[in-house]
């Protein structure tokens, strides 16, 4: 990677020794980790939130996805009210606004109370997904500025599967109100722990500058495109797994659900190697080709070979991929920025376009599989996988020829 310092800086050598404040980047992190969390809060829990609040699968379903589809059409709003506000207050008040709405989500006592509760969770968790990431470009020295962003890409992974596997247990002995309630005292008390840990004064105070035009933020919508063909095509794989395993393996719902847990965090695998070789130096369009292992790995999962050792196999390449292109997108982002004084834009950008592939993947999954078999989505999953590494590429050479300024 290009080791320029960044403009502005009048002791460049000074400046390149200085560590990043990994402290602080691992709150900002741990805030991320801790949203996530919430998001799949509901996942272990939901046979018992259906039955005492006689709610219906579909039902079910909305409470769960809610929070994602605030997300599929809030991200670049969010990322604009982010650049008034502030990264550092915005990422404050998100943690808040969760913990507000999992607490009103406690003492819910019908299927209206508790979407309208989960809308609100959801404006919370895109103020935190977009301001984390422009806080950690900000934090993050310019030689550490990738491997962090691509540590940043696993809190997704890492909050839904701390969240399953606490969940389980701590419903069994709290029952589900007081695992969410468990959850709203957690994110409180992440709240409280950045606004402890975050820069005061001049850095609470909302970001000055200019609202970024429509050009500046062309490459970040070019990286936005390939992280939704990504989620697209990759996450409704994970989802989907414990049914293709029921239905086509004979496995029981438990057992499929510890190995789709264990699967999906193979992801942040994929993100940490991503962290590895930029710090060693790899451009991101050198590394971008290796998401096109999803497509051979899709075969092994859809194509019907009949083992399912050959199939689990498969769906744990694309997890690792999936956690290898995000890390790849979030690396890039501060690369092709023109300035990152408009990272939380870009970021915003980036997060609704991961939003609406989340939002849309596993229905379109499920009307292919379910009107011509699950050997139909193989071409779906090609297709989509060419489309974001193509677009990655593209960003990458983006990123070979210029470096953002500012910071």
């Amino acid at each position: 990677m290009d080791r320029r310092p960044m403009p502005g800086t009048s002791e460049p050598d000074e400046e390149l020794r200085r560590p990043s404040p990994w402290g602080t980047i691992a709150v900002v992190y741990l805030g991320g980790v801790v949203a996530a969390m919430g998001l799949g809060k509901f996942a272990s829990v939901g046979p018992e939130v259906a039955d005492r609040l006689s709610l219906s699968l579909s039902q079910l379903g909305w409470v769960i996805s809610a929070v994602v589809g605030v997300g599929a059409v809030a991200g670049l709003p969010a990322g604009y009210m982010i650049r008034r506000f502030g990264t550092e207050r915005s990422l404050v008040a998100g943690l808040v606004l969760i913990a507000a709405a999992s607490a009103a989500s406690v003492l819910a006592g019908d299927f209206p109370w508790l979407l309208a509760a989960r809308g609100v969770e959801g404006i919370g968790y895109v103020l935190v997904t977009v301001s984390c990431p422009a806080l950690i470009m900000h934090l993050a020295r310019e030689r550490d500025r990738g491997a962090a962003m691509s540590l940043w890409a696993t809190f997704v992974p890492v909050g839904i599967g701390a969240s399953t596997l606490a969940g389980g247990a701590a419903g069994s002995a709290l029952g589900w109100r007081g695992w969410i309630g468990l959850i709203a005292g957690l994110t409180l008390a992440m709240a409280l722990a950045a606004w402890t840990r975050l820069p005061r004064g001049p850095g609470r105070q909302a970001a000055a500058g200019p609202v970024p035009r429509a050009g500046a933020l062309a490459w970040p919508a070019v990286l936005a495109v390939s992280f939704c063909l990504n989620v697209l095509v990759t996450i409704p794989v994970i989802v989907l797994l414990p049914t293709l395993l029921i239905e086509e393996y004979g496995r029981s719902a438990a057992a499929a659900g510890a190995v789709t847990s264990a699967i999906s965090l193979l992801g942040v695998l994929g993100g940490l190697a991503v962290g590895v070789l930029l710090r060693r130096g790899a451009p991101v369009g050198l590394l971008a080709p290796a998401g096109l292992l999803v497509v051979p790995a899709a075969w092994l999962v859809y194509g019907g070979s009949g083992s399912q050792a050959t199939a689990l196999a498969g769906a744990g390449v694309i997890s690792v991929a999936n956690g290898f292109l995000a890390a790849l997108v979030f690396a890039a982002l501060p690369l092709v920025l023109k300035n990152l004084a408009d990272a939380d834009v870009g970021n915003g950008v980036v997060a609704q376009a991961g939003s609406v592939g989340s939002l849309l993947g596993p229905p379109l999954f499920g009307l292919v599989a379910g009107g011509l078999g699950f050997q139909a989505l193989v071409p779906v999953i090609a297709a989509g996988t060419l489309g974001a590494v193509g677009a990655l590429l593209l960003a990458g050479g983006r990123a070979a020829r210029s470096r953002p300024s500012g910071g």
